[in-house]
């Protein structure tokens, strides 16, 4: 399981520090994706294959679930970890995120996040002020 928040900065060629506490849990090779809400998903292989598996359902007739499997799967790129514990993250992956300096890493159940601080810092404040709202409505998910 994956948690923690974590300040790093992303070079000029595009690579930054995996935390050290995610490293084990990644292994030595998973999937950098797309993800929502302006930021990158990381997966280890096993819970990427799963996620796989449960897109390959989705109906090939929906509109939205082609779009989604199309947004998900073109940004997807194998990542391994160099000896410096870097990855490096493709130009399109970073421009998508708006990831060019200062970056948050945080850790989120089975997989990890790469944020732009400034985007960090805006859903963080957005959601703080909501977090009781949304605590409320989790209810119906029985958490």
């Amino acid at each position: 399981m994956f948690m923690g928040e974590f300040q790093h900065n992303i070079d000029t060629k595009g690579r930054i520090i995996v935390p050290a506490k995610f490293r084990d849990g990644l292994g030595e090779n998973f999937v950098l994706t797309r993800g929502l809400d302006k930021c990158l998903f990381a997966y280890p292989m096993d819970e990427w294959q799963l996620l796989e598996e449960k897109l390959k359902k989705l109906p090939l007739t929906k509109k939205d679930a082609r779009a989604f499997t199309r947004f998900f799967f073109s940004g997807a790129v194998e990542c391994e970890v160099d000896k410096q514990g870097r990855i490096n993250i493709p130009a399109p992956l970073r421009k998508y995120a708006g990831l060019d300096k200062e970056c948050v890493v945080i850790g989120v159940s089975n997989r990890i996040e790469f944020w732009a601080d400034s985007e960090w810092e805006t859903y963080f404040e957005a959601s703080e002020d909501s977090f009781a709202e949304i605590a409320e409505n989790m209810m119906d998910f029985d958490i």
